[in-house]
């Protein structure tokens, strides 16, 4: 390395690079770096009330991500697996700079809306998130799909209604955000998904309308993905996002919590 080299300092927008890059997360492409900076400014920590310290991430698989199950505690790299709920509170601990933050992850692999209600009382409202994000929806076609589950739309809808309603019982002040199911057509995801698969983000989408939550658009998001790079490259089976598929989830849900 040259001493003029050695001697030049790194743009703001180097520096985010650099460090998307050590997380792995440069594979979701240079396109979404320009204005990367400034959103992620804007996302955190300022749009983030003060009392909001927990901040919960529940789901299935693609939420727990790999989380290793026995190490529960906030703010733990191996408890928060290596999926969106990582990057975002990676990204928010580092901004925030508030030794009071807890992020918490306690999606786990394979759950339905059923599944959540069985669990939902120690895993969500015993932990009493200031923000509480939820990404479910997936399994409960992909299941009734492969012959394990019967579950119709409906019960799918009243099912999360009735989730959010003991929450919102339970803690009134939780900021609620509601991620939008997504599936992407390759791999396991076919022609059988459909036109089931809408209706069940549809449901979503009037389950976070009917309680006031923060919306993500996550369908949104891999549908213009795949404008940039084939579906494959976001998500290989069609559900489980890949680093790149991950870090686009991070920065659309930044983008909500901002908004």
């Amino acid at each position: 390395m040259s001493s003029e080299h050695g001697k030049r300092k790194l743009t703001r927008r180097q520096l985010i690079g650099s460090t998307l890059a050590a997380t792995g997360a440069l594979a979701a492409g240079e396109a979404i770096l320009p204005g990367f900076a400034a959103e992620l400014d804007a996302a955190s920590p300022a749009a983030l009330e003060e009392e909001n310290k927990v901040i919960l991430f529940q789901g299935d698989s693609i939420t727990d991500a790999g989380r290793n199950r026995r190490h529960a505690g906030p703010n733990n790299p191996g408890a928060m697996g290596r999926g969106y709920p990582f990057l975002i509170g990676s990204w928010l601990l580092a901004t925030k700079n508030d030794p009071e933050l807890k992020v918490y992850n306690r999606g786990i692999s394979g759950h339905k809306v059923p599944d959540l209600q069985k669990r939902w009382q120690k895993d969500t409202i015993d932990l009493k998130p200031g923000i509480l994000s939820i990404l479910v929806g997936v399994n409960d076609i992909w299941h009734k799909l492969n012959g394990r589950y019967e579950g119709t739309v409906a019960d799918y809808e009243k099912g999360f209604n009735e989730l959010l309603e003991q929450t919102r019982k339970a803690l009134p002040e939780t900021r609620i955000v509601i991620c939008e199911p997504f599936v992407l057509r390759c791999g396991a995801v076919n022609d059988k998904w459909f036109p089931e698969f809408d209706e069940r983000r549809a449901a979503a989408k009037r389950v976070a309308e009917k309680a006031e939550a923060t919306w993500v658009p996550f369908q949104e998001t891999f549908d213009n993905a795949v404008n940039d790079a084939p579906a494959k490259y976001w998500a290989g089976d069609g559900v489980h996002p890949s680093m790149a598929g991950h870090m686009r989830m991070t920065i659309a849900w930044l983008r909500a919590i901002r908004d």
